[in-house]
């Protein structure tokens, strides 16, 4: 069985009588360095970390206050144990000591089996302490861990009911994949400029642009006569295609069981329910205006009617990404939040980018 390794303890003491005693006292337990001076002792530091430090207090040049000041202050030992050693027996010393960071004070003379009695009992917490700090580590990596599954398995829930809608309305391509891209440069965009940065700094990203997948949930109730039609829907059939919007929140609705999932899925309601909203209140479903419609849904108004400009649809041909972008830029202030369109203006080229390369994509897939 292999030898226990012998804790490691720093004894300082100007004077040189105290310094051996008190190492013949511990080193048939512990590994112990003697040291006359501060100095030495941060000498020794640079190379060795101890489990305790037995300090005396009353040494020239830099007295043990001043050597636990700095001991403190420094990250790579402010967790090791100091003790005070002195032969003055006051109370405001002690109290000094200690507010300073000491754990314990011994007066001098000291008994041996009084000091390694306090030796070991405070090696002992230390140890629990670390124990504990480890345990408590690894039970936040355990729940992480955990959370990170949660939260995969949702996104794979959101991501299979999103391509499920896709797979129905077979005009839309990759409009999902697209628009979340969409959605993520404006959002960026938007940050780096500063605009509407009080709403959106209270806005889990991690669970925003996954939601956003979920903007046409409500499609999956259309009849595929209407969602299908292979050309331009009647007054009628349109105002069944309206109702996706209402659909869709009653869905997600449906999906929340407890608070973890509505704050995961509260996005993709307000997505879904308010991406036809315009900013002169002429959109639907509750013909909601300006800053009355909540911005997530301003955004995906841009992100959803851009993407359906440069794609391809039965009753039109595709627009180009520049013909796209002028038609959102000319309605700013009608269909479009104008400070968002301002926004994409600077960055219709990016937009570009994303339909380029999802269209590559698609093209390697199919």
């Amino acid at each position: 069985m292999a030898e226990k390794k012998r804790q490691k303890i720093m004894l300082v003491d100007d004077n040189m009588a105290n310094l051996t005693i008190g190492k013949s006292m511990l080193k048939d337990i512990y590994e112990v360095y003697a040291l006359y001076s501060a100095d030495q002792l941060f000498s020794f530091l640079e190379r060795v970390t101890p489990d305790l430090i037995l300090l005396d207090i009353e040494m020239p040049v830099m007295d043990g206050y001043e050597v636990i000041k700095i001991l403190k202050s420094d990250k790579r030992f402010s967790e090791i144990p100091v003790i005070f050693l002195t032969s003055k027996n006051e109370s405001s010393s002690e109290l000094e000591g200690l507010t300073l960071g000491a754990i314990d004070y011994v007066t001098k003379p000291f008994s041996a089996s009084l000091l390694l009695k306090r030796i070991e009992n405070h090696l002992l917490i230390q140890r629990q302490k670390k124990e504990l700090k480890e345990f408590n580590e690894n039970l936040m990596g355990m729940v992480q861990k955990k959370t990170k599954q949660v939260f995969e398995l949702q996104n794979s829930i959101i991501c299979s009911v999103a391509e499920l809608i896709e797979f129905r309305d077979g005009t839309t391509g990759w409009h999902i994949c697209r628009t979340q891209k969409y959605l993520q440069m404006l959002l960026e965009k938007l940050i780096q400029d500063g605009t509407y940065s009080d709403e959106i700094i209270s806005w889990d990203m991690d669970f925003l642009l996954p939601s956003a997948q979920l903007h046409d949930v409500g499609k999956i109730a259309i009849s595929d006569t209407i969602l299908n039609k292979p050309g331009k829907l009647s007054a009628e059939e349109f105002e069944i295609m309206k109702t996706h919007t209402e659909i869709g929140v009653e869905a997600i609705s449906r999906m929340e069981r407890n608070e973890e999932e509505r704050a995961f899925l509260k996005h993709a309601k307000i997505f879904a329910g308010n991406h036809h909203e315009k900013w002169d209140g002429s959109g639907y479903p509750q013909g909601l205006r300006g800053h009355s419609i909540p911005l997530e849904g301003r955004l995906m108004a841009i992100v959803d009617v851009y993407d359906a400009l440069i794609s391809v649809r039965s009753y039109k041909r595709p627009y180009s990404p520049k013909e796209s972008a002028r038609i959102i830029i000319e309605n700013s202030g009608t269909h479009f939040d104008p400070y968002l369109v301002d926004i994409f203006k600077k960055n219709a080229e990016g937009f570009a980018e994303v339909a380029a390369g999802c269209a590559a994509i698609n093209t390697v897939t199919l």
